[in-house]
């Protein structure tokens, strides 16, 4: 049997932000949060396979099926993003949860739970980087370029990064048989990214990235403090985050889990029910007794 999987908005400090839900208020509950260039669509199947949780999964202003104000209508920031996530998570009610964050949703996870230390009870990553030795720095070099200097050339280079090929490749790097990955998933980022001024929106979001290493440290305090339970759930060979950035919570914390997979950036998408067994009994282990 599998949860119930429904689709909702809520206005948040004036914007409309589209979420995915499952469960209902009084079940343990896991907040989801997805990363670049993709949405809460890319836990389309995760949700429904955790059955007896309440499970929240948003979609960050400027991705998805949330509202994208452009960028002069709306300072885009992880604090900005994170913000907005607990100002949803409040509406609904929820003060102590696991968190699975990928991609982008892990600075945003990361802010959750250095403001808030008792909220965050778990963490699952699923390349969902925290440490210096996550990034792949060959792939980083244009975007670390970028947050040095804004020139033109720097700007055209990651533009590169929102046509369909290359969103393509952010699903099929490192997966042996790319034919199981279904297209929907980079046509459908790709069209939410060719909206107008999302670009520009992303653009931001790259620049802001340099605010999210000089808080690794206060996470690497917050883990080893509480001695947080972490599942790392890693596709071996994402080009952005190496296997590194899992092996690495291990060093901070007793309770961490690693698992490498054969697999990329988005791994729910070739080994998902692998990895969803793994959360299932990580949750049932860490949060249950939350």
């Amino acid at each position: 049997m599998s949860a119930v999987v429904h689709h909702r908005y809520a206005t948040v400090e004036g914007h409309r932000l589209f979420y995915r839900e499952a469960g209902t208020a009084g079940m343990p509950t896991i907040v989801l949060l997805h990363g670049f260039p993709t949405s809460s669509f890319m836990f389309r199947d995760l949700i429904p396979r955790l059955e007896g949780y309440r499970v929240i999964a948003p979609d960050h202003l400027g991705f998805g099926l949330s509202d994208a104000p452009p960028v002069e209508e709306f300072d885009y920031s992880f604090d900005a993003l994170a913000d907005l996530t607990a100002g949803l998570l409040g509406q609904l009610g929820v003060t102590r949860y696991a968190i699975g964050v990928q991609d982008y949703g892990a600075p945003i996870g990361w802010r959750l739970a250095i403001r808030d230390p008792d909220a965050v009870v778990a963490v699952i990553s699923q390349n969902g980087n925290g440490y210096d030795e996550g990034f792949v720095a060959d792939t980083w070099q244009g975007i670390w370029r970028y947050q040095r200097e804004q020139t033109p050339e720097n700007e055209a280079a990651l533009r590169g990064l929102f046509t369909l090929e290359a969103i393509r490749d952010q699903y099929v790097t490192g997966v042996e048989d790319p034919s199981i990955v279904s297209p929907d998933t980079w046509h459908l980022d790709h069209a939410y990214l060719s909206r107008p001024g999302n670009a520009e929106v992303q653009l931001s979001l790259f620049l802001n990235y340099a605010t999210n290493p000089p808080l690794y440290p206060a996470l690497h305090e917050w883990l080893r403090s509480k001695q947080v339970p972490v599942l790392a759930t890693w596709g071996k060979y994402d080009p952005f985050f190496g296997p590194d950035g899992a092996r690495a919570f291990a060093r901070d914390t007793a309770n961490a889990e690693i698992h490498l997979f054969e697999g990329g950036h988005f791994l729910l998408e070739t080994a998902g029910e692998q990895v969803a067994a793994l959360i299932r009994d990580f949750l049932a282990r860490h949060l249950q007794a939350a």
